[in-house]
């Protein structure tokens, strides 16, 4: 019998569907022809057989998540004399690999935000505003303005906010960015040249930390640069974190800076670019393998979630809301997964 020959078959992937074009298969000697898009359009009216399909098309951050899920669990090795501590005083040890990258080209609708369970991404963007906007490490100012309260951990007794509020995290984050007036400078070097290879946020104080008790930044630098293509101009961002909890806070630090990006394009009316994410110890805490595995057996959500900015081009930095950001598309898999923090 000869081979199956098919002609300018083409696989629309994330339609979940199949189109052909002038499609015909030979079979055997009889030399009978079976119209090939007669057949797949018997097949495109099983809905089971195309949500089989949809199922199996997941967005690069799924791909991402279960490919640094499953490298943490079977390669991961474990960590020595750790630091945090569960909430009944208990080691928070972890299984956790170096040097993990990614690259998102948010341009093209590639964001770094799972399906696979829902992502606080409301929460996560008014930090944001709260570091970046308020510049404060002020917990009543985060508390009162934007509701958000799991900071609390992380309170440091005795110690004020820089703005005189009597509850803070010690030094840390927004303090350090109003202590170097890092917003401003960075706005006005970006204004002087957009293509000048110094436009760099980093919360990595030395003289804080030693001035203060409190968590040092896990998400401690940021850098920035613009590309033109043709009549455009792109501002790509790198963000680099130092630690980083895979299951709870990974994409909720990447969609924050995300979100940063944003703002700070929209204030030159620019496009946003690319995403480049590096953690240096990517881990999985050992009351969290059960999470892990539920993780893996999930299957992602049929969407392609992209974040908004509802803002003109040119609207001032300090002007942008945590309303003027939408999350579309987003339809994430639950139930919601519970985590025990280590702190």
């Amino acid at each position: 019998m000869r081979a199956v020959s098919v002609n300018k078959v083409f696989c629309l992937q994330t339609l979940g569907i199949f189109e052909t074009i002038g499609s015909k298969i030979s079979l055997g000697t009889s030399k009978k022809f079976v119209d090939f898009r007669k057949h797949l359009g018997k097949v495109s009216k099983n809905t089971l057989f195309l949500n089989r399909i949809k199922r199996k098309i997941m967005t690069k951050a799924d791909t991402i998540f279960k490919e640094n899920i499953t490298k943490i669990m079977e390669e991961g090795v474990w960590s020595e004399q750790a630091r945090p501590k569960y909430k009944d005083g208990t080691t928070a040890n972890s299984k956790y690999i170096t040097g993990s990258f990614a690259e998102y080209d948010l341009s093209k609708g590639e964001f770094p935000i799972t399906t696979l369970r829902p992502i606080a991404i409301k929460s996560a963007i008014k930090e944001v505003f709260w570091i970046y906007q308020d510049q404060t490490n002020s917990l009543d100012v985060l508390e009162d303005k934007y509701n958000v309260h799991y900071w609390n951990d992380w309170e440091v007794e005795d110690v004020p906010a820089n703005n005189g509020d009597k509850r803070s995290i010690g030094q840390r984050y927004g303090a350090v960015v109003k202590k170097h007036d890092i917003i401003n400078r960075l706005l006005a070097q970006l204004e002087a040249n957009p293509w000048n290879r110094r436009n760099v946020i980093s919360l990595w104080d030395y003289e804080a930390f030693e001035e203060t008790a409190g968590l040092q930044p896990c998400a401690f630098q940021t850098m920035f640069d613009v590309r033109r293509v043709g009549e455009d101009i792109y501002l790509d961002a790198t963000l680099t974190q130092r630690s980083n909890d895979m299951l709870v806070a990974h994409h909720i630090n990447a969609m924050q800076y995300v979100a940063l990006q944003m703002m700070i394009a929209k204030h030159f009316g620019w496009k946003i670019g690319k995403f480049f994410y590096f953690v240096n110890n990517l881990h999985v805490y050992d009351n969290q393998f059960e999470q892990a595995e539920e993780l893996l057996k999930r299957q992602p959500s049929d969407c392609q979630p992209r974040l908004i900015l509802n803002v003109p081009d040119g609207t001032n930095f300090f002007d942008i809301k945590p309303e003027d950001f939408e999350l579309v598309d987003y339809d994430p898999v639950k139930p919601q997964l519970k985590f025990d923090l280590a702190i």
